[in-house]
């Protein structure tokens, strides 16, 4: 587990917003101790294991750890927030955030695909590596996607076109080298979930185009489903994975909006950063996509020099679930990370709603399901059923074989989820909401061939299934994204009925108490995702709300 040494890794990120060829500077809270140097030669040796205990470390650290500034950022954005649903979407995610820090269990159920830059000194000597760098952090990875006392949700898959088989400990990372002065190694760890990572951009436009032009076009286009509110890191220039890879690398950088608008911009980007904010935060599109103030929380932009005929641009979101950490080897040992105060969280704790509607899903009816309202909040209670993309596959493989299902689904709700696995008598791990639009293409096979009546995600549905949904009378309903921890404090037991072997996204009944959601798609076709926004872009313009604060 993590050791609590006082002495915090930080990286100076004005490198990050202003270089093209950013160079990460670390530097220490205190000094740091004397490095092991060879007596023959002035390297430092940084041996296997230290870089191998310091990845583990990390991510276990940022699995219930938001970084502060997040958590700050957030804050600031709850007490403006003026839209009723988004508001409380911001207190559950907080609530959450809290709750994993005390609890040291990860704040969302998707503990990510691990995202690792290293940054290599060229006077560091390497001790120890019989293998190379890459399987030194992915032994890491391993070491903390394996740790029985909190265990992480293993999510990555190999033969991805094909098979699609879980690795088991979320190996391989995916690693970025670079071999630059000095005598240490940087390392930025980051675990980026799917739900985000599904919505990242690219575009090649023409060197003439907007570039804040094509952002506030594209991010209304990446629905909810990255889990707003959240960053948006930008890549401008190189090549179109040079851009990528800029995207994803600006996002390791601190939330400092609120710092750059009360100093000013300094430069160019900095304008562009600012301008873009304002921009996004006016689209209306809000937290979870409900509609508000607040979608992002900072713009990060990198650039980099570009062929004449070309402006490559990439586009890449962080989540509710920010999870990243800089630290440096310099060969005094593995890294070790502080433990914030939990002073720093702001003084919210999410309670449901008096309003709130009590269902029972025992005794549910379509009738019942018809009488929902767009907005509504429902406490759930009773036998909820689970699945996601795999299980939905091969229930529509066998319904076309005439096969019997494993589960009735008669009158029953569905929730898409993909649990962690329990530690220390929990019920169920961390289980928040899978992306919806997934299951989209199996709404109507699962509504009119199954007997399902209502069914619980994350963010939006698209046409189609919202068309299904009206057709049948169902219902769709929303848990928060980034609120994993807070939902399985509901669920008071949960065991498989189906589909065992497909680990995760194995069918579970869960039975739950007052589980949190809100009627997203109602019986009529109706979608809080469709209206929510569009009503607060009209009031932002109409009533000059401050969208531009931070």
């Amino acid at each position: 587990m993590i050791r609590r040494r006082q002495a915090l890794v930080k990286c100076r990120e004005d490198a990050l917003h202003n270089r093209s060829q950013p160079v990460l500077r670390p530097v220490l809270d205190l000094p740091a101790p004397p490095r092991i140097l060879d007596p023959q030669t002035p390297v430092a040796i940084i041996r296997r294991e230290h870089l191998v205990q310091s990845v583990a470390d990390a991510l276990q650290f940022i699995s219930y750890y938001h970084p502060l500034d997040y958590v700050r950022a957030l804050g600031r954005a709850y007490e403006r927030e003026q839209s009723a649903a988004a508001k409380d979407a911001i207190a559950q995610i907080l609530t959450n955030s809290r709750m994993s820090a005390e609890g040291h269990r990860p704040m969302c159920q998707d503990t990510g695909i691990v995202n690792v830059f290293l940054k290599i000194g060229m006077n560091v000597r390497l001790e120890g590596f019989d293998d190379s760098l890459e399987d030194a952090v992915n032994d890491g990875v391993r070491r903390a996607y394996l740790d029985p006392e909190n265990r992480l949700r293993a999510s990555v898959l190999e033969d991805p076109a094909f098979a699609r088989r879980n690795t088991k400990d979320n190996t391989p990372a995916v690693i970025h080298v670079q071999i630059v002065p000095g005598d240490a190694i940087a390392v930025d760890v980051a675990a980026k979930g799917g739900g985000s990572e599904a919505k990242s951009k690219f575009a090649m436009l023409n060197p003439s185009d907007s570039i804040v032009d094509w952002v506030v076009k594209t991010v209304p286009t990446m629905g909810a489903g990255w889990c707003p509110p959240g960053m948006l890191g930008i890549g401008v220039g190189g090549t179109a994975e040079k851009a990528m890879l800029m995207a994803k690398e600006s996002l390791m950088a601190p939330i400092d909006m609120a710092e750059l608008k009360a100093r000013g911009a300094r430069s160019k980007v900095e304008e562009l950063r600012i301008e873009l904010y304002d921009k996004v935060n006016a689209l209306g599109i809000g937290a979870q996509g409900l509609g508000g103030l607040s979608t992002v929380l900072d713009v990060k932009i990198l650039t980099y020099p570009t062929h004449a005929a070309n402006l490559p641009i990439a586009l890449i979101p962080n989540c509710a679930a920010t999870r990243h950490v800089h630290f440096v080897l310099d060969g005094s040992g593995p890294a070790e990370f502080k433990a914030p105060s939990l002073d720093d969280w702001p003084k919210v704790a999410w309670s449901p709603s008096a309003q709130a509607t009590r269902v029972n899903l025992d005794t549910l009816t379509r009738e019942e399901v018809g009488a929902w309202q767009p907005g509504q909040t429902l406490l759930l209670s009773g036998k909820l059923l689970t699945g996601r993309d795999a299980a939905h596959k091969r229930i529509q493989e066998m319904l076309a074989k005439g096969e019997k299902l494993p589960v009735d689904f008669t009158n029953r709700a569905i929730y898409y989820v993909g649990p962690v696995d329990p530690v220390r008598g929990e019920a169920v791990g961390p289980a928040g909401p899978t992306t919806a639009t997934r299951m989209d293409k199996f709404t109507d096979t699962m509504l009119g061939q199954t007997g399902l009546i209502a069914m619980v995600g994350k963010a939006e549905r698209g046409p189609a299934a919202i068309e299904s949904i009206r057709k049948h009378k169902a219902a769709y309903l929303i848990a928060v994204g980034g609120a994993a921890y807070l939902v399985a404090k509901a669920i008071r037991s949960a065991r498989v009925l189906g589909f065992e072997d497909l680990g995760m996204e194995a069918i579970y009944e869960f039975d739950v108490h007052e589980m949190p959601v809100t009627v997203a798609v109602d019986s009529r076709g109706n979608s809080v995702h469709q209206t929510g926004p569009e009503q607060w872009q009209k009031k932002i313009v109409s009533l000059k709300l401050p969208v531009s604060a931070a």
